[in-house]
């Protein structure tokens, strides 16, 4: 279940509230003394994280949980994407035992999915958290963190605080899994947003460097949406990686719709969507194009399909 973007928070009881942690998604499956993880796309991601698998996080033990939760990494007290990022997509056991001493995680668990093998997905948020403080994971790689009743105020606290934003939650909701919802919505301090990957352009100095990628929106009704290009935080290993992969997703010819002028084809080598990538910029210039975007990284727990937008209609209010 995914939160739709809107302009402001939601008032009234109707509703609760909840830090947006600027993390990726994970579900955690715990049978007795066996925890599995696995990204939103269905990949399986638990050597990745060995500190969660042990017994100082507080997880095993249980006969049957599904959890829906972030997966962060905090740096005095604020989450770090890029470090993060760097984690995620590890499966060699060594290199993650490595990371997890210099960067370790934390899971923020905010929901039940199915508890003693009974799915929960059909009660109301307002039961399935009653369930989940039951609980009580809290250990030094798990938390739950706490809901708050005035989301405007999380909001300003979360802006002084450097913090991505708020989501918040109709409690009367079931979970619809994989459903773009508007029984959540997120609202952000800053602008930062996932984009779909659909070409590259090399260095000018050195062909064998990558020098930008194309960035893309798809629509609902199907063509991608060119968004500009981002060539900023993707120097050095981060930026070589990447054009490894962009490789591997070569087609011959352009994803995007016709009629894009000659400067921004010019040179490109297209790839497959397939990739989708965490971009923070300033604005939107007046054509839709990202202003001074600045590369996060790649969103493996995202599908393409993800992104398509439901829109916050305005004829909605809420007792």
């Amino acid at each position: 279940m995914l939160a739709t973007p809107a302009e402001t928070v939601p008032a009234g009881d109707a509703w609760i509230h909840e830090v947006k942690w600027d993390g990726m998604r994970l579900l955690a499956q715990v049978q007795g003394e066996q925890l599995r993880l696995f990204s939103r796309t269905e990949r399986e991601v638990t050597v990745a994280f060995p500190e969660l698998a042990g017994s100082a996080a507080g997880l095993t033990g249980y006969d049957d949980l599904l959890l829906d939760a972030e997966v962060v990494v905090l740096h005095d007290g604020r989450p770090s994407f890029a470090a993060l990022a760097e984690r995620f997509n590890v499966a060699d056991a060594a290199t993650a035992a490595r990371l997890a001493g210099q960067s370790p995680v934390t899971l923020m668990v905010f929901d039940v999915l199915r508890a003693m093998n009974t799915p929960t997905i059909g009660l109301p948020l307002r039961q399935r958290r009653q369930l989940l403080e039951g609980l009580e994971l809290q250990s030094r790689y798990v938390q739950t963190p706490p809901v708050f009743e005035d989301g405007a105020q999380l909001l300003a606290a979360t802006a002084d605080q450097g913090i991505e934003g708020v989501v918040s939650k109709r409690l009367a909701s079931p979970y619809q899994p994989g459903r773009r919802s508007l029984d959540w919505r997120k609202t952000v301090n800053r602008k930062a947003d996932s984009f779909v990957v659909c070409g590259w352009l090399p260095e000018r100095e050195n062909d064998d460097r990558l020098g930008a990628v194309l960035l893309a929106t798809p629509t609902p009704d199907g063509p991608l949406l060119y968004r500009g290009r981002v060539g900023s935080g993707l120097a050095g290993s981060t930026g070589q990686a990447l054009r490894t992969r962009l490789q591997a997703l070569a087609v011959p010819a352009s994803p995007l719709p016709q009629g894009l002028p000659p400067e921004v084809t010019r040179g490109v080598r297209w790839v497959r969507p397939e990739l989708v990538a965490d971009v923070e910029y300033l604005g939107v210039t007046d054509g839709g194009q990202l202003r001074q975007p600045s590369w996060r990284g790649l969103r493996a727990d995202l599908t393409v399909p993800d992104l398509v937008r439901t829109e916050v209609p305005d004829e909605v209010t809420d007792e």
